[in-house]
């Protein structure tokens, strides 16, 4: 590993390694219609540009997760090849942008990769509800129940389906390299089961 980057020649390699086959393998017959079918090399060109957006927009997300986990401007520069401000410019979320609107809604911030699930869980118990995030920050209602918050790696196979099974409902969208999940703990204080004995007997 050098010291422009944390990953050894090898694991870069097989990054490199796995991004091409996805690009390849991914469309139906591609690898082998580019033997015998012109047409194949436009879907590879489509295929290679999904990729190409999604690897840009992989590392936007990687970069806001590095600056909540703490590090610098000048270290992620460094670490793409490109000048402080250059990054900053280039990757630095737009402030602003979550307004907070009304006495019943709550901004939380700033938070970093390594505090924010303590901070949900205490905003949950004390009835906010995750409505949204983005670096840095968690955007909560309030809520008449209490609510609970997982965060979980994009990578685990089958977790989603599960948790959704298990009543967790998914916050927004997909924010590589996490999921974000909450689940109420609660019936609402408006619920006549919270006190109606005859309900809670059934």
């Amino acid at each position: 590993m050098s010291e422009m980057t944390p990953l050894s020649p090898e694991e870069e390699a097989r990054i490199r390694e796995g991004i091409a086959s996805a690009v390849l393998g991914a469309p139906e017959g591609l690898a082998e219609s580019l033997e015998h079918d012109p047409e194949g090399y436009l879907r590879l060109v489509a295929a290679t540009r999904t990729g190409a957006e999604e690897t840009s927009r992989l590392l936007c997300e990687a970069v806001q997760g590095a600056r909540a986990a703490g590090h610098s401007w000048d270290t992620i520069g460094r670490l793409l090849g490109v000048s402080r401000q250059a990054a900053q410019q280039r990757f630095a979320a737009k402030s602003g942008a979550v307004p907070e609107g009304s006495p019943e809604r709550r901004i939380l911030t700033p938070l970093t990769a390594f505090n924010e699930m303590a901070a949900l869980a205490e905003a949950g118990l004390d009835r906010w509800e995750l409505i949204e995030f983005g670096p840095l920050y968690h955007a909560v209602e309030a809520s008449d129940r209490q609510w609970e918050y997982r965060r979980v790696p994009l990578a685990v196979a089958g977790r989603r389906r599960r948790m959704e099974a298990d009543g967790w409902t998914q916050v927004g969208t997909d924010s590589f390299p996490w999921s974000y999940f909450k689940r109420p703990l609660d019936p609402p204080a408006n619920d006549p089961s919270v006190n109606d004995p005859s309900v809670n007997n059934r």
